[in-house]
C-alpha cells in the first residue's frame, strides 16, 4: 500500500460541537472544553494571519498547529506527513466565495474524538484508509483532557458512511468515537511551510506555546523554558490588543530540549496554564523583535 503522507505543517481549526447533549454533565463539560479549544485555535489563526500581513516581514507567520497549527499543532505530530491534494488551490476557491465547494468538503469529512495521546496522524489515517482515499488528516490537542480529537477528509462522500461504522473500534488503548464533521479542514497555507531541508530540521527543535498570559514578557518565557528544558536558540512571542493571551514559537539548541518542553504543557506561566505542542514551522527572524541571527536574545 502506498505510504500515507500527512502534513505536520497544517493549520489547526475550529472543531465541531458534539451532536447530542443527552449524556449529562460529562457531555456538557466536553462541549465547554471544545468551545474553549475552538476559541484558542481561532486566536492562533488570527494572530498568524495578522503577522503575515505586516509589510516589513514577508514571512513571519509561524503556521499553527496548525495550529497546530497549526494548528493545532495543536496540535500536530512531529512525525506527520502531508497527504493533501493541491490544498492550496482548493483554499483559493473557498476564499472566492466557493460555498458549494466548502459544503462538499464538509460532507466528505469526519470528526473523531477520544483519541489516545500516543496515536499519530499516520496511524489514524491508516486506520480509516480502508474506508476510502484520505485527502487530509488533522489531529488536535485538547488542553483540558488527556484525549485528543481529529478530522479526516476523504475524496468521496461514500467513504464517510463506511468510516462511521468504525465508531467504537480500538486504536491504541481507547475506542474511537466517529461522527460526521460540521466543519471542513482549513487548507494549508503553503507560505507557512518549511522552505528547505534545513528548516524542516529546525522544526524538530521547535515548539509552539499558546495561552500565554499577556503580562508575561519575552524574557520570562525564555527563563521558564531554559530552566526546565534547555538552551533556546530563537524565540518569537506574538500577540495583539484584540486577544487576551499570546502565543510563542521557541527553537531550542537540541531536539531533546524540545521534547522536554512538551511536558511543560499545563504548567503555570504567569497566571495561566500554557499549552505546548510541536511546531509545524521554524522560527523565522523579524528585525522588529530585536532578534539577532546567532541566538535571538532580545
Amino acid at each position: 500500500m502506498e505510504r500515507l503522507r500527512l502534513n505536520p505543517m497544517a493549520d489547526e481549526f475550529v472543531p465541531p460541537l458534539p451532536m447530542h447533549e443527552a449524556n449529562g454533565n460529562a457531555l456538557l463539560r466536553r462541549q465547554q472544553q471544545q468551545q474553549l479549544q475552538a476559541l484558542a485555535l481561532q486566536q492562533q489563526q488570527q494572530l498568524l494571519q495578522a503577522a503575515a500581513q505586516l509589510p516589513a516581514d514577508p514571512g513571519p507567520a509561524q503556521g499553527g498547529r496548525g495550529p497546530r497549527g497549526g494548528p493545532q499543532g495543536a496540535g500536530g505530530n512531529g512525525g506527520g506527513r502531508s497527504r493533501g491534494h493541491s490544498r492550496g488551490s482548493r483554499g483559493s476557491k473557498r476564499g472566492g466565495g466557493g460555498q458549494k465547494n466548502l459544503a462538499a468538503n464538509v460532507r466528505r469529512t469526519i470528526y473523531i474524538c477520544d483519541i489516545n495521546s500516543q496515536v499519530t496522524e499516520e496511524q489514524l489515517a491508516s486506520h480509516f484508509s480502508s474506508c476510502g482515499s484520505v485527502v487530509d488528516c488533522r489531529v488536535c490537542g485538547d488542553p483540558n483532557s488527556a484525549m485528543r480529537f481529529a478530522f479526516i477528509e476523504f475524496t468521496e462522500e461514500a467513504a464517510v458512511q463506511k468510516a462511521l461504522q468504525l465508531s467504537g473500534t480500538m486504536l491504541g488503548s481507547c475506542p474511537l468515537r466517529v461522527l460526521r464533521s460540521k466543519t471542513a479542514i482549513v487548507p494549508v497555507n503553503h507560505d507557512y511551510l518549511p522552505r528547505s531541508h534545513q528548516e524542516r530540521e529546525l522544526c524538530v527543535r521547535t515548539v509552539y506555546a499558546a495561552n500565554i498570559d499577556k503580562k508575561v514578557e519575552k524574557n520570562d518565557v525564555r527563563h521558564f523554558f531554559e530552566s526546565f528544558c534547555g538552551r533556546i536558540s530563537r524565540l518569537r512571542l506574538l500577540g495583539d490588543y484584540q486577544h487576551a493571551t499570546r502565543i510563542a514559537f521557541i527553537e531550542f539548541e537540541h531536539a531533546e530540549a524540545a521534547m522536554a518542553a512538551l511536558n511543560c504543557s499545563g504548567a503555570m506561566l504567569g497566571s495561566l496554564p500554557i499549552r505546548v505542542s510541536p511546531s509545524k514551522t521554524p522560527v523565522r527572524s523579524d528585525p522588529r523583535d530585536g532578534e539577532d541571527q546567532d541566538g535571538g536574545r532580545a
